[in-house]
């Protein structure tokens, strides 16, 4: 038994336990008033995110999904950072794992050939400002933003990561 949670690539027997952790984390700890209907990617993962240049990976500690991230091919060998959620008890140092999620998807743009990583989050995730800060991203103005990026309706600050 780990220590810290490991990261694999999402496969649909997580299916259920990554729909509960990012609603329970959006609705119950951050008050956003968004539905599973809201969120039809959650449903097709593997076709929605584990296309092109992109995945989808859950991080699992003792058969539990504790966090997630994924990487959206937009095309242009530039990917959409989304999904990037992790439970409360495993947040910080203690477990690193957010570290271990965005070390993880970063080593695969690289592999893949990603030129830049971009993402979207919400005016109150203060936490993952910084944390998104710390790792290399740069804030950028939603005019920056490539064409085929998915702004969704509660992304307010944006954020660039360049891949070397």
């Amino acid at each position: 038994m780990s220590n810290h949670p490991i990261v694999k690539p999402y496969s649909n027997e997580y299916q259920a336990q990554v729909v509960d952790l990012i609603l329970h984390i959006q609705q119950q700890e951050y008050n956003i008033p968004i539905t599973r209907k809201d969120q039809p990617d959650l449903v097709t993962i593997e076709n929605f995110y584990q296309a092109g240049k992109g995945n989808f990976w859950v991080a699992v500690y003792n058969d539990k999904v504790v966090g997630t991230i994924s990487l959206l091919d937009i095309g242009n060998n530039q990917v959409a950072l989304r999904k990037m959620f992790v439970d409360k008890e495993f947040r910080g140092a203690k477990f690193k794992t957010a570290s271990l999620l965005l070390e993880n998807a970063i080593k695969w743009a690289e592999e893949h050939s990603i030129k830049d990583v971009y993402l979207g989050t919400t005016p109150q995730f203060l936490a993952a400002h910084r944390f998104y800060e710390k790792n290399g991203f740069t804030s950028i103005a939603i005019e920056e933003l490539p064409e085929h990026f998915p702004v969704l309706q509660v992304d307010k600050k944006f954020y660039h990561y360049s891949v070397s």
